[in-house]
């Protein structure tokens, strides 16, 4: 009999409809990867956050269509794969349903279980954070001895092949040489990083992979930049800035790949394309276009297929 397999896509998720929004930046708050203080104090800060946020969040993801657009964007990840996989895809959100337990219930009787991080680059606050939910139902069932998965995959020839189609399809016909081009990254504290968090530094590594696959299909901006967005309090965080990055640009046309996703989200569809816009407009910038996140590209999915294939043992 043919073993049953189950491929598991996880992602940090987000709300599905605008009365999920208060879940989600609940559930996102109180997770000890990204706010480390004992876990009283952290509800209270939580609580704190959520309540001073949501009524905005509310409003920006209203902008965007009512919800976060990664949900829409990961079923279709999932029926892509699906065609082209011996096994049953489901996809995994850590702040917003379907939550690990949900999902680890339906598959709990099959052989083998395939998890797949949406998120490239390793780092605490998202794999770690993804897997601590994962193994922990795994655990209470009983299944963890079923579980593979990779950490990262930043560094995957076809994956960065997939980042240059999108920037490509951003530019158009037009001569890249007139372009600036930023591969922006979600932020994160300075002190998470000085932990020893490996995020950055394969942020980097992935702009390095990137610039090379650029080169090989024979595109050349007048420059490329890294930058970081998304930034939160008053801490200090990885740098530069992506509003300080854009203030230093020379030409006044550019491409902002986020480089930080597989999946287009919120911090894409309205932090990128509404509110760094309405900055980059503000500071004269004739041209400022967004490039896409891999999404379901074929070569994003053929990425995925790959890193399936190479758990098998």
């Amino acid at each position: 009999m043919a073993k049953r397999k189950a491929i598991l896509l996880l992602n940090m998720g987000g709300p599905n409809n605008l009365s999920e929004v208060k879940v989600f930046l609940t559930n996102m708050f109180n997770d000890h990867r990204i706010i480390s203080a004992p876990k009283p104090i952290r509800k209270m800060i939580a609580w704190l956050i959520t309540s001073r946020r949501h009524k905005e969040a509310e409003h920006n993801y209203s902008l965007i269509g009512g919800k976060s657009p990664i949900v829409d964007h990961t079923r279709r990840v999932v029926n892509a794969l699906s065609v082209e996989v011996d096994a049953d895809v489901h996809y995994v959100m850590r702040y917003t349903p379907p939550f690990s337990d949900d999902v680890l219930h339906s598959v709990a009787s099959y052989d083998e279980i395939y998890a797949l991080p949406l998120y490239p680059h390793f780092s605490a606050t998202t794999t770690l954070s993804s897997f601590d939910a994962l193994y922990e139902e795994a655990k209470k069932l009983g299944i963890t001895e079923k579980i593979r998965t990779v950490e990262y995959y930043y560094n995957d020839l076809t994956y960065n092949t997939a980042i240059v189609e999108r920037i490509k399809e951003a530019l158009g016909n037009d001569d890249p040489r007139e372009f600036e081009l930023i591969f922006s990254a979600h932020g994160l504290p300075k002190k998470i990083i000085a932990k020893g968090d490996l995020y950055q530094r394969h942020i980097r590594a992935n702009v390095y992979h990137a610039r090379k696959a650029l080169n090989n299909a024979g595109v050349f901006f007048h420059n490329t930049h890294l930058a970081y967005q998304s930034r939160l309090g008053p801490m200090e965080w990885i740098r530069p800035y992506l509003e300080d990055k854009l203030g230093s640009l020379k030409k006044k046309k550019v491409i902002i790949y986020p480089i930080a996703f597989t999946i287009d989200n919120s911090e894409t569809e309205f932090e990128l394309e509404i509110e760094y816009r309405e900055k980059a407009e503000a500071m004269g910038f004739e041209e400022y276009r967004v490039a896409k996140a891999p999404n379901d590209h074929p070569l994003f999915i053929q990425t995925l297929q790959k890193l399936y294939y190479s758990m098998h043992t």
